[in-house]
């Protein structure tokens, strides 16, 4: 018996050892693909996390200055290994991760900041890896399909990366090809999430992060479908067909499917560098009202929203043939769809918002689910102070201590923010990430908070509340009245925004004229 079983030891070695020795030696086999290593790495990670904050704060009284600064090292720690948690386990992990690290103003900056940096280190597939899913899903080698193709890629991100190439009739195309393994993981992903989410929730019962795993849930399917977002692409173009500045990417169908996506290849700098639009002479300001009005179209008239303007996915360029500034929208696997009544009512709370009405901006939050949160809801909605929100978003513009005001206070009311959120329609959550990104991008321009971009907003929801009211009258004489309190609403904004252009005119010429007398022009 102590033979046998000394064999049998002796041969299970052999086998570890051999297997040990295969992993290790092949490079095409990465630890990372095995469950149980991922489920091990985010366990202890949840774990080192979650006992951080229970014994790290316990000392100290609680809102002390000490207990803040305490935090804030807490914070950060937690965010660096929950980002080096989303780098090894990657795909779903990253994706998540850029959503928190999207949400600016309603998470830590310790979180969004250290987070913020996954839109720069996703994973990248091998050439092999490339092949093998061009092979299995349009049935040729690449040599078949493109005169040539880059190995190396355009971008990558954490479902997928982008190759230029060139196919036999000499158009340039981007060649968009999801990472192989991440089909496979992406629900296996979510449920550990899930788990883990609800464990943390029975030591840290204020804390509501339910939302984060089913927005997860709900959207990755669609987000790794690639004919859906050939789809969305089509769909979007066709319905802002009539702003001349937007040019979204044509799709070549017959060379897509559901894990690579082919289309027309157009180059451009990020949306947020600056340095780019000085040497390309493109206006900056005329790029956010640009973007600007793209989404408060999008929002407030079709409830059709591209959720994903993070500045890879948004670049600016002079059009070729006519020399005006563009805005060239990419990836477009993350849409949100608005209910009429959702949109409805979101179009309502930002006319009350624009026009400092008080009254409307408590029953149109409280509509859209915020309840008693609604000061909470609306500062998270504006980025803005609650002060700021009763002087009038517009008539205020946004200052270092009060952006620095908001940041903190997503830290004092973290689990206010995490139950607001919870409460919420679903459809708020995609919008509050959309706007967050919007803002960062403004606030690279410089543009952010600009009283243009509000009376763009508010165009956009006169419009729509009046076509909503037509759709749904038959009278003739009400429909001409409603046409006609549009116009006039829409001739206010005019007017108001041309006193506004007069005054920085006049404030202009005052300045210029005040610096010809401090500095004369020497003799």
């Amino acid at each position: 018996m102590a033979r046998r079983a000394l064999k049998l030891a002796s041969w299970t070695s052999m086998a570890l050892a051999a297997s040990g020795f295969y992993l290790y030696s092949n490079k095409y086999l990465d630890l990372n693909d095995f469950g149980a290593v991922r489920v091990g790495r985010a366990v202890a990670t949840t774990a080192v996390i979650s006992y951080d904050y229970l014994t790290s704060l316990r000392s100290v009284p609680y809102g002390s200055e000490e207990y803040l600064q305490l935090r804030s090292k807490v914070h950060l720690r937690s965010a660096r290994r929950l980002c080096e948690l989303c780098c090894a386990n990657r795909g779903t992990f990253i994706k998540v991760g850029q959503h928190l690290g999207a949400l600016d103003y309603l998470l830590p900056e310790e979180y969004t900041r250290t987070l913020k940096v996954l839109h720069s280190q996703a994973p990248q597939s091998s050439m092999q890896e490339v092949r093998q899913v061009i092979r299995e899903d349009l049935g040729k080698e690449i040599h078949d399909l493109f005169m040539s193709f880059d190995d190396t890629p355009l971008g990558a991100a954490s479902l997928a990366q982008v190759h230029k190439a060139v196919l036999h009739d000499g158009r340039t195309v981007a060649v968009k090809v999801q990472h192989p393994k991440v089909q496979a993981q992406s629900s296996k992903d979510i449920l550990l999430m899930e788990v883990l989410v609800l464990a943390v929730k029975q030591l840290f019962p204020e804390f509501e992060f339910m939302w984060l795993v089913d927005e997860a849930k709900k959207n990755l399917p669609l987000e790794l479908d690639f004919l859906n977002e050939g789809r969305n692409a089509e769909k979007v173009a066709q319905m802002l067909k009539h702003f001349d500045f937007l040019k979204v990417p044509q799709i070549y169908w017959e060379l897509s499917t559901k894990r690579v996506l082919l289309m027309e290849f157009v180059d451009g700098g990020q949306v947020n560098d600056r340095d780019y639009m000085a040497r390309n002479k493109i206006d900056v300001n005329e790029i956010s009202r640009h973007l600007g009005k793209m989404y408060s179209e999008m929002i407030f008239v079709n409830g059709f929203v591209h959720c994903d303007p993070h500045p890879g996915n948004v670049l600016v360029r002079k059009c070729p043939g006519t020399g005006k500034a563009e805005i060239v929208l990419l990836d477009h696997g993350l849409y949100q769809v608005l209910t009429e009544e959702f949109r409805l009512d979101y179009c309502h709370l930002w006319q009350s918002l624009i026009w400092t009405d008080m009254k409307s901006v408590k029953k149109y939050s409280q509509r859209l689910g915020a309840g008693d949160l609604y000061p909470l809801f609306t500062c998270m909605l504006t980025a803005r102070s609650w002060d700021s929100v009763n002087k009038g978003i517009g008539q205020t513009p946004v200052t270092a201590t009060e952006d620095s005001e908001i940041r903190n206070n997503a830290a004092n009311y973290l689990p206010q923010i995490s139950h607001l959120l919870n409460l919420v329609p679903r459809q708020m959550l995609l919008i509050f990430k959309t706007n967050d990104l919007l803002r960062g991008i403004e606030a690279a321009l410089g543009t952010r908070a600009s009283a243009s971009s509000f009376l763009n907003m508010s165009r956009c929801c006169i419009k729509a509340l009046a076509a909503h009211k037509k759709k749904n009258t038959h009278s003739f004489f009400r429909r001409t009245q409603i046409s006609f309190s549009e116009a006039f609403n829409l001739w206010q904004i005019n007017l108001h925004e041309l006193v506004l252009r007069v005054k920085g005119l006049r404030l202009a010429s005052w300045v210029l004229a005040l610096l010809c007398w401090l500095l004369p022009a020497p003799h």
